[in-house]
């Protein structure tokens, strides 16, 4: 009996030292970074958020900014994206509205804004961007300032190819 209850109490203290032993520490899916391209970053009291925030060029060498900007406002109040700048340059976008609670706004190049499906929900706004490409080198980053009533968001852009279409292009081995 003595030796049943020494190796019941062997069995659970090592069943305990084991379901502990990662206990406390850094988990291998607390540093993985989220499946979106872009540069994340928020306003400091975390109303609104800039997610996927990428300079695109195109075949032509034309630049745009792509970015998704959600306000997330937990008093539930109403946003204005004011202005964005790519390393001190403005970006020009298409007029875009205060942005209520729980709304979002998608900017990209006018030729990706037609490749993509848009939604028919009003809490989407869909705006082109077009900036001056000053020699914009592909796999560079830039500075980025998104200014919005509730404060501004610093992030850094990568500069990115043009997305081929997948099927449209041979490639050889």
């Amino acid at each position: 009996v003595a030796r049943r209850g020494g190796a019941v109490s062997v069995a659970a203290a090592s069943a305990l030292l084991l379901a502990a032993c990662s206990a406390g520490q850094i988990t291998q899916t607390s540093s993985q970074v989220a499946a979106v391209n872009g540069a994340s970053a928020q306003t400091e009291d975390g109303s609104v958020t800039v997610r996927d925030v990428t300079v695109i060029l195109d075949d032509n060498g034309q630049a745009a900014l792509k970015f998704t900007a959600s306000n997330q406002d937990y008093e539930m109040r109403e946003h204005k994206l004011q202005s964005v700048e790519v390393d001190g340059q403005s970006v020009q976008l298409q007029s875009v509205d205060p942005m209520p609670y729980n709304t979002t706004i998608v900017g990209d190049s006018a030729d990706n804004l037609d490749k993509i499906p848009q939604s028919d929900d009003k809490k989407i706004q869909y705006t082109e961007t077009q900036l001056s490409n000053r020699d914009f080198a592909y796999g560079g980053n830039l500075p980025v300032t998104f200014t919005f009533d509730s404060g501004k968001i610093e992030t850094v852009a990568t500069i990115a190819a043009p997305h081929r279409e997948s099927g449209q292009e041979a490639r050889e081995n």
